[in-house]
């Protein structure tokens, strides 16, 4: 498990899971914990049972149905309905918010009081389409934010539908763009795209992992490398 670097309250519990560990066999060795990528799903959920137990959830996370939306669910109770969203906010103590990625930039986001959290899945469909804003709309006061585990500055490469994306919203993104010898093609640093935006709405406290699912096949699964493989997820939740 890899735990975010901020500094949160002390009732706000956070993670990022890895491949290692679980049950899984090749290509989905082994942690996977999405159930729609084919994947033996009695594997799945014994994969989501064990990390469930070893990270000590005071409940089954809340799963979503990510299509690169922009949509934040609002959950009061936990559930095991999956819900159609890209992102998830709670106010309440116990439920756990999840996001699943292989690449995608998982954020997760609390308040300073420490009342309310959300776990957002943000492609650059997503992200430039404006999921980070529509997760920060549910929050009062402060916020604080990590970035977990994705694909890096040196591996995200995009074409200039991309990059035309964030730069029409905002041309500072230009900077997290680097040219490369094939003509349209860019090097895209999606967790300075995501700082970009997050600062552009207020939030001043922005921390991330740096860490690239495509770089490390050891630790992280990742579409791009790989193509069938499995999924890791971040979690949030607050404890009393």
């Amino acid at each position: 498990m890899i735990l975010p670097n901020w500094p949160a309250p002390k009732n706000i519990k956070a993670f990022a899971s890895t491949r290692e560990g679980g049950f899984s066999h090749a290509p989905y060795a082994s942690l996977n914990l999405g159930t729609h990528v084919g994947d033996e799903l009695h594997l799945v959920r014994e994969n989501r049972l064990w990390l469930a137990q070893k990270a000590q959830m005071p409940s089954a996370p809340v799963w979503l149905n990510q299509t690169h939306s922009t949509r934040v669910a609002e959950v009061s109770t936990p559930t095991e309905q999956v819900l159609d969203a890209d992102g998830l906010f709670t106010q309440t103590v116990g439920v756990v918010c999840s996001a699943m990625t292989a690449d995608c930039l998982p954020l997760l986001i609390t308040n300073t009081q420490g009342t309310q959290v959300a776990a957002v899945h943000a492609g650059w469909r997503g992200l430039s389409a404006g999921i980070v804003e529509n997760a920060l709309d549910k929050f009062c006061g402060e916020v604080m934010v990590w970035l977990g585990p994705a694909i890096g500055p040196l591996a995200f490469e995009v074409g200039d539908d991309v990059r035309q994306a964030f730069t029409d919203f905002d041309p500072q993104a230009a900077k997290a763009f680097v040219a490369q010898a094939k003509s349209g093609k860019w090097l895209a640093d999606i967790f300075l795209l995501a700082t970009q935006r997050l600062n552009r709405a207020g939030v001043r406290q922005v921390f991330s992992s740096q860490m690239c699912t495509y770089r490390n096949s050891g630790q992280f699964f990742s579409y791009r490398r790989d193509g069938v493989t499995g999924r890791q997820a971040s979690f949030i939740w607050m404890e009393e």
